[in-house]
């Protein structure tokens, strides 16, 4: 069966080229007689491999040396509990809530202090990034919470809040990658890594060096202290060998497209293509307002739940594969993170207009 064109938002679309190389390595890793799945993650080869990957991630986000990157499981959910276990000094935290991930990471706050929510845009579902240049920041708010992409619902802070002096902390994990960031303007940022950086079972941290200390909340579990993992290289324990060994090889890939600059570039031609065909749709909507709109995650609607299940059926059987919305929004998403090749995207749009001609 040839390779269909995966509109998932996660677990996500990798390289075709990366995947290749795996595979070639996948039985003897470089004339070592085994795969990176049976390596010791003691052994000087993985030494190898995680320090190449830590040192090309910090290369192509120009990471300061005054952050820690760290290669941490539990994925993003864990750190719902891990950043007020590590920052909440005041026992207060402020957190802006633009979808269900930065909701749920609000909620889990709430466990170990007082989580305030100071702008919400949950009064027209997620469809919007509210005004964040004057917000009623706390006074003594330990940090200041976003999602800075909104998978579910298609929305992308264009502009950082204004957050008053206060720490920014940022969940980056659906547009990890994408785009030149600038990493000190955030306190942390991190991202769960199987949207647009690698295979499940990961979260890459970016923590401000200040900020790993042993002065954390008494219930922090040692595994749950970012100084545990700082402190050894990210290998305190086993860590997700092979998943550190992928995203090293995604690291590189990014590399030769031209680095952050080059993605961005490559993402903003592949949204245009199906905004454009959107907002010129007589059948199917966006539902994002269009100075809020994701690069990397597109849902849309025809307005008819019965015509949106046909569709996805039929674009099933065609090859598109992963367009059903998530169970809260229904609809159709379109997840088109760095490695879905501008040809996706052009059948695809070419499948949705002669979808539209037919019903």
């Amino acid at each position: 069966m040839s390779r269909v064109f995966n509109f998932s938002a996660g677990p996500a679309v990798l390289p075709e080229a990366v995947l290749k190389e795996a595979q070639e390595e996948m039985m003897d890793y470089r004339g070592c007689g085994m795969s990176v799945m049976e390596m010791s993650h003691r052994s000087k080869m993985f030494e190898e491999i995680i320090e190449a990957a830590e040192a090309d991630l910090r290369k192509l986000m120009n990471i300061p040396d005054n952050y820690r990157v760290l290669f941490l499981q539990g994925g993003a959910s864990l750190q719902f509990a891990m950043i007020p276990m590590n920052l909440m000094k005041n026992r207060v935290a402020d957190y802006i809530v633009t979808g269900q991930w930065a909701k749920k990471a609000w909620q889990e706050a709430q466990k170990y202090g007082q989580a305030n929510k100071i702008a919400s845009s949950e009064d027209k579902t997620f469809s919007y990034i509210p005004d964040c240049s004057d917000l009623p920041i706390s006074p003594d708010a330990d940090y200041v919470y976003i999602c800075e992409n909104n998978t579910i619902y298609g929305t992308k802070y264009k502009k950082l809040p204004n957050t008053k002096g206060k720490l920014l902390v940022a969940d980056v994990s659906s547009c990890f990658l994408s785009e030149p960031v600038n990493v000190s303007d955030y306190g942390i940022i991190y991202g769960g890594v199987q949207k647009n950086v690698g295979p499940a079972g990961m979260v890459i941290a970016i923590v401000r060096e200040d900020l790993i200390t042993d002065d954390v909340l008494s219930c922090t579990p040692t595994m749950m202290k970012y100084k545990t993992h700082a402190d050894a290289g990210s290998m305190y324990n086993t860590p997700n060998c092979y998943c550190i060994y992928m995203c090293g090889k995604v690291f590189k890939w990014i590399q030769s497209m031209g680095g952050l600059e080059g993605m961005k570039a490559h993402n903003e031609k592949k949204a245009a293509i199906l905004y454009d065909f959107l907002d010129q749709s007589q059948m199917f909507h966006g539902t994002v307002v269009k100075e809020d709109r994701s690069l990397m995650n597109v849902p849309f609607v025809t307005g008819d739940k019965e015509l949106d299940a046909r569709f996805v059926k039929a674009a099933e059987e065609a090859g598109f594969l992963n367009l059903k919305g998530h169970r809260t929004v229904g609809g159709m998403r379109a997840s088109i993170y760095n490695a879905m090749p501008i040809e996706g995207v052009q059948k695809l749009v070419e499948f949705m207009r002669a979808f539209e001609k037919e019903n």
